[in-house]
Order: structure tokens, then sequence, then C-alpha cells
């Protein structure tokens, strides 16, 4: 049973998604962190399983908009567009521009440490929102709903030359604009041989100012320096608003 004030905060949520779940419990676990249920030992399950459906439903919108909106490219340009459009970078963006995270379940240490703001956390939940959408309303329904958040990404990534290169863009903006380089480190190595995950940081004179994962150093890099490339663009149009 959902608490009374946490149903008109999900009602609400759902009001800005433009989608009305049949099922709300479905949208309330997909915002329920593991560390929630670890802490108060509710029945409620997380939203784990979910994370594992809305990955595939978010790939196959990626895919199928794809495919239609840029019939010239080859099965690699499509192929590298979907992956940067499905990276965590890219997801968790998303998932910020929709305030996402103020609508999370989670336990306390997890919010202590900011779990609010993590870029992993907030992916796997947008990836979550969307399987509980697809569960709900059927793919159509998610297709509506789950694009327009994509869209502006998929488009941005799609104009070709350098802009998937996110470390020379980065490098370029630092040199002209900072006068310093970025540094890469990988921090750590997850999984099995046949199947790593690198854990990438990016530093700026010593401060770190973007991460990145990928099943490669050089993939994890690429997601890295575009979270850090995102961060000082947004800092630059803040500076430039007037006061």
């Amino acid at each position: 049973m959902i608490a009374k004030e946490r149903q008109q905060e999900l009602k609400k949520f759902q009001k800005s998604l433009r989608f009305r779940f049949r099922e709300l419990s479905l949208l309330d676990r997909a915002l329920t962190h593991k560390s929630y249920v670890d802490q108060n030992g509710v029945k409620s399950r997380d939203n784990e399983r979910l994370e594992f459906v809305g990955d595939a439903v978010i790939d196959l919108v990626i895919r199928d908009y794809s495919l239609k909106r840029f019939p010239e490219r080859s099965e690699g340009e499509l192929s590298k567009l979907r992956s940067a459009v499905a990276s965590e970078t890219t997801l968790s963006s998303i998932a910020r521009r929709m305030e996402l995270g103020k609508h999370l379940l989670m336990g306390k240490g997890e919010e202590s440490s900011g779990g609010r703001k993590k870029h992993s956390l907030l992916a796997n939940a947008f990836e979550a929102v969307a399987a509980a959408i697809y569960l709900d309303g059927g793919f159509n329904e998610a297709y509506r709903i789950i694009l327009p958040f994509l869209e502006q990404d998929i488009e941005k990534v799609s104009l070709g030359g350098n802009q998937g290169d996110y470390k020379s863009r980065l490098q370029e903006y630092t040199q002209n604009r900072l006068g310093c380089v970025p540094r890469y480190r990988v921090v750590s190595e997850e999984g099995p041989d046949h199947k790593k995950v690198f854990l990438v940081q990016l530093a700026l004179e010593g401060r770190v100012i973007g991460s990145g994962r990928g099943k490669s150093k050089k993939v994890a890099e690429q997601h890295a320096a575009r979270e850090a490339l995102t961060e000082l663009l947004e800092k630059d149009i803040e500076d430039e608003k007037p006061q």
C-alpha cells in the first residue's frame, strides 16, 4: 500500500510524464532504490529488475527512431550513435532534466553520500521508469513517452564530424579557455575478463569533474569527457545569464 503523500507525489510526477499509470505501484517501484528496501525492510521490491527491462526498451526506441530518421547511415554509424545516446552519462543527464532524483526513495546512507545526484543511480532510475511505462501501457506508449526525452540527444550525437569525439572537443575547450589539459585515470575494473567494465575519472588541475563507465578504457574516457564538457558548457551558460 502506497502512503497517501507518496501517491500524491507520484501522480504529480506522472503528470509531468504525460502518462497515467493504471498501476501506480509500478512507478513507485521504478523510483525505489535498493538501499531504501534494505534499510526499511519493506515488502515492495526495488527497481533493479525494472532497470533490466528498461535498458532494452530504451535501446529499441533509439534503434527504431534512428533507423527511420537517418536512412543514409550505415549499421556501424547507427551502432555508435545508439551507444552514445544509451550511455550512463546521457541517461543521467536526461534524468536530471526530468528532476527525477527528487522523487527517488533511498536509504539515509545513500542519500547522505549524494545518491540523488549519482550518474549511475539516475541513469538506472530512468531505465526503470521506461520499463514501468512499457509494462503498464505497452511498447507504443513507451515509445511515445520516452522518445521526446531522448530526441535532442540523438540529434546532437548525429551531427557527425567530431561531435561524438568528446575527448578532442574537451581538450580543445580546456586548452583555449582554461590553459590546461584533462587527465584521465582508471579507478576500477569490474567483471570477468570477457565482460569488463572500466570506471575512469577525469580531472582538471587536480579536481575531478567527470567520470565514465565503458567496456573499454577508451569508451569510459569518452563518457567521462562528455560529462565534463557538459558541466563546463552549462556553467558557461549560467555565467552568461544576466544577474
